[in-house]
């Protein structure tokens, strides 16, 4: 799905109002449409008259939560909308639905936290959050509004946001201070970036986008930088099969990976490269632990090369180089260890090597205080995959909390594609285009599953696809193997090797 900015939203808004003539209180009501209907789908089946809290601010985020009571009444629902902040501090659209609202028979309260009013939303079934929407710049120091936000979140009633949990920052997805963590969160128009990245996506709960009638000629003049990547993504860009290929066909990975106590990195890498269509993956790995290496190896094809205790040495660049001459794509790094001679054999590699380059892992660290060797590469296809750890040694700064905006901003500079793996992996591209993850779960985040995703990155790349494309793909597939082995072991009994045994059933949820 393209995600659209904050900036872009109000220019939709603007456009719709100003240039279609769309009166801003049907947009309204067209987004009331869509709590309300969240709301009775969620209670769907529920014996009872339900009770409904819906806390309102004084901007058109809370005209949408006000109007939205008023339908919610209208179906026989037990509703009181409190307003938090002054009437006076409304937009004009908020006061003509809570003109509406009074015609209806309902009254907009001033929330106040006494008894009576606490008891009514402890016992309410639905809490409607309609306090703040995309807008929201500034983090939630007020302490009334602290404490409701803890209220609502303390709450055993359903939560629905309107547009995007109050406290989230759409842009980026940090949290403001604290946020409301909603079971279900009803979009508007278009998702931001808030619902998929960063903390936001822990308060989003179930997203429903909800068309309010901005016209789709509209939308459609928009240039959109970010996107999520969903099965659809997925399926149109996987490059296809020939029928009548050969296992040359299928593009030749050579990966250069290991050392002595990480004989598993090159193995699972090498494993999950077959596992995603590569026709050939060759494995170079240090001498002292080829033969445990072969030993697990049954489809990648793995060779020694050149070690200094039980680490890759500098003799090891020629060996690789006549062996990788004729790949289509080549990964560096995994369980290579820090050593000098393995750091400088790494480096060396991004600065020959003009096939696509996925560096990963101990690859990644050798570009510590080198970040000039990845600057060299610039106009050459280089796929970084690091986690926050390791995007710091090479100069990532995520203080700011903006993983989306941080992730761009390097993948620029240097001109590469960055996996910046973690909680909703972000993925960068030169142009400045970013795309983000919706699979994947904590059970993953055990040692070998970076290995794994490295390996699938570089078979997509051997096999034609795109820099951009075999990333996304490598990554969506990942998490839904992820996601498959959990159903299956849970997150807590779940390995990396167990996801790569599923990696087939994520190809098999997508159309191919």
């Amino acid at each position: 799905m393209l995600i659209a900015t904050t900036a872009q939203m109000r220019e939709l808004d603007r456009a719709a109002i100003e240039e279609w003539k769309i009166p801003s209180t049907e947009l309204m009501e067209r987004a009331a449409e869509g709590v309300a209907e969240a709301v009775l789908k969620e209670l769907k089946g529920r014996p009872g008259k339900s009770a409904a809290s819906i806390f309102c601010g004084t901007g058109n985020n809370g005209g949408d939560g006000i109007a939205a009571a008023r339908l919610l009444a209208r179906s026989g629902m037990q509703v009181r909308v409190f307003l938090v902040g002054g009437y006076e501090k409304m937009t004009e659209d908020a006061k003509e639905m809570t003109r509406r609202l009074s015609d209806a028979g309902v009254n907009l309260e001033q929330w106040r936290p006494d008894a009576e009013l606490c008891q009514f939303v402890r016992r309410s079934q639905v809490i409607v959050d309609a306090l703040f929407g995309v807008g929201l710049s500034r983090p939630i120091r007020d302490p009334v509004l602290v404490e409701l936000v803890e209220r609502i979140n303390r709450a055993e009633a359903l939560v629905v946001s309107a547009d995007i949990a109050s406290g989230v920052e759409a842009d980026t997805g940090r949290i403001l201070g604290t946020a409301v963590h909603a079971d279900r969160t009803v979009a508007f128009t278009m998702p931001k970036a808030g619902h998929f990245a960063g903390e936001g996506k822990l308060c989003t709960g179930r997203l429903q986008i909800w068309d309010i009638g901005i016209p789709p000629a509209l939308i459609r003049q928009g240039t959109y930088w970010t996107q999520s990547i969903d099965a659809d993504y997925v399926s149109a860009v996987l490059p296809r099969r020939k029928p009548d290929g050969h296992k040359g066909a299928f593009g030749k990975a050579s990966l250069i990976a290991g050392s002595v106590g990480y004989t598993g990195a090159p193995v699972l890498a090498a494993k999950a490269a077959v596992r995603t269509g590569c026709g050939l993956v060759t494995l170079g790995v240090p001498e002292s632990i080829y033969a445990i290496t072969a030993g697990k190896c049954d489809e990648p094809m793995p060779y020694p090369l050149p070690d200094t205790k039980g680490q890759f040495s500098k003799k090891a660049l020629q060996s690789f180089r006549q062996r990788a001459s004729g790949s289509d794509a080549v990964l560096i790094g995994p369980g290579v260890g820090r050593a000098p001679e393995a750091a400088w054999l790494m480096r060396s590699l991004l600065e020959e090597l003009s096939v696509p380059v996925v560096v990963d892992a101990d690859g990644i660290n050798a570009l510590e205080g080198h970040i000039d060797v990845l600057d060299r590469r610039k106009g050459r296809v280089t796929v970084l995959t690091p986690h926050d750890g390791e995007f710091a040694r090479v100069g990532g700064d995520l203080s700011g909390g903006d993983r989306l905006g941080t992730a761009r901003e390097f993948a620029r500079a240097h001109g590469c594609y960055l996996v910046l793996k973690g909680h909703a992996t972000v993925i960068a591209s030169p142009e400045g285009t970013a795309l983000i993850n919706t699979t994947g779960n904590s059970g993953m985040a055990k040692g070998g599953s970076g290995d794994v995703l490295a390996g699938m990155i570089v078979s997509l790349l051997a096999q034609g696809a795109g820099p951009m494309a075999a990333a996304a793909a490598a990554v969506w597939l990942h998490g839904r193997a992820g996601d498959l082995a959990a159903q299956a072991l849970t997150e807590y009994a779940m390995t990396p090797q167990d996801m790569i045994g599923r990696i087939s059933a994520a190809f098999q949820s997508i159309r191919i």
